[in-house]
């Protein structure tokens, strides 16, 4: 029986609840969600659209709209059920997407940067390592999941930002950072529109979009200073923002982009 809703006084009953989407074709997990009433239909039937300008873009709903054309449908499993409150939803969802690589989701689960799964090695760094000293204007990127993505941490920090053009020029070292940690750190030598006309070797590797009025960098390792920024903790007071990019100096004063 395929159904698109439940029952009568079921949803009620299960209060906030996190589900699972699985493609038939190969049993995999693709999505991990977390709603209440019927939105685990709703997602599976591909009724829970985005915006016409972010559409195009969703893997997810490209991936169910190529199930569906393959005349099978999505598999849904409800995960957990019975969670009282949007809190103890967002745990467990945060959790699953960590369990499960690859997925669909544009976002990871919340807390994922900063408490989400890794090597006990990269905790002790992260929360026992040396911090880095500003010693030049740089910018500090956090490439969050992207860093899982691409094979290379410079290819996840390149591309794309919005980024404040007025300010860029004075900033001739980019760090990539993942969570409280440096893995990359490069120079930047010229800053374009994200383009797959101006990055045809990410849009070749990646299937990057154009994302015209965002931009994206071209450079190269910062060899002169790798030693004294990559693998070092990022200093208590550059982290908590929300913004993905901030603007260092020397004088330790940064702003958020």
């Amino acid at each position: 029986m395929d159904r698109d809703q439940f029952p009568d006084g079921v949803a009620e009953q299960l209060k906030w609840y996190v589900y699972r989407l699985i493609d038939p074709r190969s049993g995999e997990t693709f999505y991990v969600g977390k709603g209440q009433g019927n939105r685990v239909f709703d997602h599976a039937k591909g009724r829970l659209v985005p915006s016409e300008e972010n559409e195009i873009a969703d893997p997810k709903l490209q991936r169910i709209r190529d199930i569906r054309a393959s005349g099978l449908e999505v598999g849904h499993i409800i995960h957990r059920h019975g969670l009282n409150t949007s809190i103890l939803a967002f745990e467990v969802e945060a959790a699953l997407i960590d369990a499960y690589p690859g997925l669909a989701n544009k976002v990871r689960g919340r807390g994922s940067r900063d408490y989400g799964s890794r090597h006990v090695e990269e905790i002790i760094n992260e929360y026992a390592g040396e911090e880095f000293q500003v010693k030049e204007p740089l910018m500090l990127i956090s490439i969050g999941v992207l860093y899982y993505q691409r094979e290379d941490p410079y290819d996840a920090v390149r591309y794309a930002w919005k980024v404040n053009l007025n300010r860029v020029d004075q900033y001739k070292l980019v760090l990539a950072r993942v969570r409280g940690m440096v893995v990359g750190a490069y120079r930047p030598t010229e800053w374009l529109p994200a383009t797959r006309e101006n990055f045809p070797d990410l849009a070749a590797r990646y299937d990057a979009w154009d994302i015209p009025h965002l931009r994206g960098f071209v450079g190269h390792r910062a060899e002169d200073v790798w030693s004294s920024y990559v693998g070092k903790r990022v200093p208590k007071d550059f982290l908590g923002s929300r913004n993905a990019i901030r603007y260092l100096m020397p004088s330790y004063e940064g702003e958020p982009s």
